[in-house]
């Protein structure tokens, strides 16, 4: 009982104690005038004030970002982060101009080609072995190739594929795989116009030809366009083409395709047949100076470059110079004309057929006695064009052969043309001015001979050549020879074809012709070389109205018939008259020519 009251006690004194501090309280808050009420409103409006800044704290933070200009994080900043991981500006290629002949003819034209392209930060593990098996590679090779680009986001997979290999690659889906566009260039002539035309590398520049030296007619200018990506990669959207790209002019050239074709066949032919290491024909419009063909061999097919060596790529008929030989023999005898000393009538005495000029002995092949200048040319005699060069000297031969464009460039523009050696000496030994008459001592390319000897066809007027269609025919003309002279020349010329004359393997039964052989040494080690020729034969027709002037080259002609006559001129006949008859000239019967010549 005693505790109970104990216990009843503690809990009234506890009461009262509450009681008395709530009291206290109470008439303290009096004093102060704070309430209860008061400290509930104020924290309301504190936590209200708290929730209303925290937008304006965003709101700033967005301005600050997006609005005010800061450096290191103002919103052109972020702009350009954006732009770096998603906006990028893509290459536009621009189309390649077509190369095509007088006539329309393509000989060279852009296909569309796009590329694979891979961003190798992007590609994943598990697509490497689908995409290289699509790519037609290793994965071995492919895990290399990523490797090597590792810190790039740009590499080539493929390049230059069809639009329809392309497109399946694409369909894959693979991340970091996209196609750029592009051109792959076709030659539809192959290795028969490969000389002239040229060809171009993976990046559409020309490498060689008339792609090489009008690269900058043809290429054109690229583009770029701006679009955006996403993480794979994949275009999203184009924002844009801040430059369009501007594609490159066509180019027309002088070639005839039909008659490049048929020059190509028959010196392809000649070279096999003759077991030569190679050969060059050029052939020329006479009115014009147009070039109509222009074919080498060894040639090459620029469609497809995968065993192409180095050597196979000079166009030899304006790369490589030969010692013309026997073939400036006319030049020679129109200079003793044009000197007003010698007339075609005047005879020379090349007995007892050989003659001595220094420590050199000259000789025909048989001792012709007494000549006429025309017989000289006939014959080709060695001993009768010394004797008449000796007594005229070198200078005024040398003067009318660069009067004709030897020693010179012949203006084509054409990448790696040779001007060849037309020497010019204070001081003739006589030696050097025999040499210069028969054709030794000096050289000169394929086109440069072609167009010297079209001067004699004109009728001694000089027109520079042209490879590019339409070119003003009268700008160059100059008049270097006398018509009279030329005329005297050229009816020279057409009796080497006939009987009795050098090269009657050139003649041609439809249309009678003019020209001259020529059977030069080539140099070896130890100087001329016993067995190693260059057989050429240059002439045009038809002889009374020239149409076409045409040079043929053999080089090393290994049968045995090694002569101009026999290697060079069975092949010039061959393709003029196939070119004549192209070109629709009329024919003129050989046996009827003869016997007007005869009256």
């Amino acid at each position: 009982m005693a505790n109970k009251g104990t216990r009843a006690g503690a809990k009234s004194s506890a009461k009262k104690s509450v009681k008395n501090s709530a009291k206290k309280v109470v008439r303290q808050n009096k004093r102060t005038g704070f309430a209860a009420g008061d400290f509930i409103r104020w924290r309301f409006w504190c936590a209200s004030a708290l929730l209303a800044a925290m937008p304006l704290a965003l709101a700033w933070q967005l301005a600050h970002l997006q609005v005010i200009p800061d450096d290191e994080k103002g919103p052109e900043f972020l702009k350009d982060q954006g732009k770096a991981r998603t906006v990028r500006s893509h290459v536009l290629n621009a189309y390649r101009g077509v190369i095509s002949d007088r006539n329309g003819e393509v000989l060279a034209v852009s296909t569309e080609a796009p590329s694979i392209v891979v961003n190798p930060q992007q590609i994943r593990a598990e697509d490497i072995p689908s995409l290289a098996y699509m790519a037609g590679i290793s994965e071995k090779e492919l895990r290399e190739r990523l490797t090597t680009y590792a810190n790039k986001q740009f590499m080539y997979l493929l390049r230059h594929i069809s639009p329809q290999e392309a497109n399946a690659i694409l369909a894959k889906g693979f991340r970091g795989v996209t196609a750029e566009e592009g051109y792959q260039r076709f030659y539809p002539a192959g290795e028969v116009a490969a000389h002239v035309v040229g060809f171009t590398n993976v990046e559409d520049r020309g490498q060689e030809g008339i792609e090489l030296a009008f690269d900058h007619i043809l290429a054109g200018e690229r583009g770029r366009k701006t679009v955006l990506e996403d993480l794979k990669g994949n275009v999203v959207k184009e924002l844009g083409i801040p430059k369009s790209p501007r594609a490159g002019k066509d180019l027309q050239l002088s070639i005839d395709l039909r008659l490049q074709y048929l020059a190509y066949r028959e010196l392809k032919a000649a070279v096999a047949k003759q077991n030569a290491i190679g050969g060059s024909v050029v052939m020329l419009d006479v009115d014009s100076g147009d070039v109509l063909a222009m074919v080498n061999q060894p040639s090459y097919n620029p469609n497809n470059r995968a065993d192409l060596k180095a050597w196979m790529l000079r166009n030899r008929a304006v790369t490589d110079v030969f010692e013309p030989g026997s073939t400036m023999k006319p030049f020679a005898m129109a200079a003793a004309l044009e000197s007003g000393r010698y007339t075609p009538q005047q005879e020379i005495n090349t007995h007892p057929g050989y003659m001595k000029v220094g420590s050199k002995t000259l000789l025909d092949p048989v001792n012709y006695g007494v000549m006429d200048l025309t017989k000289i040319i006939t014959k080709s005699s060695q001993v009768g064009i010394s004797k008449i060069a000796l007594d005229l000297g070198a200078q005024p031969i040398r003067d009318l052969m660069f009067r004709a464009g030897l020693g010179q460039s012949t203006g084509i523009g054409f990448p790696g043309e040779s001007i060849g050696v037309l020497p010019e000496r204070a001081r003739w030994r006589d030696i050097e001015t025999a040499n210069l008459a028969f054709g030794y001592g000096l050289n000169v390319n394929a086109l440069q001979l072609a167009q010297a000897y079209a001067v004699l066809a004109a009728g001694g007027e000089f027109r520079p050549v042209n490879l590019i269609a339409n070119s003003p025919a009268s700008a160059g003309k100059q008049k270097v020879l006398d018509k009279r002279i030329s005329q005297e020349i050229t009816r020279m010329l057409k009796t080497v074809a006939l009987p009795g004359g050098t090269a009657t393997r050139a003649q041609i039964h439809e249309y009678p012709v003019a020209g001259k052989s020529g059977t030069a040494h080539k140099i070896g080690e130890d100087g001329y070389a016993d067995d190693r020729y260059m057989a050429i034969f240059a002439g045009f027709a038809p002889a009374d109205n020239p149409a076409i002037v045409t040079v043929v080259v053999i080089n090393e002609p290994a049968d045995n018939q090694y002569y101009g006559g026999e290697a060079a001129a069975p092949v010039f006949a061959h393709i003029v008259k196939d070119s004549l008859q192209v070109l629709n000239e009329a024919p003129v019967k050989v046996d009827q020519y003869l016997s007007a010549v005869a009256q």
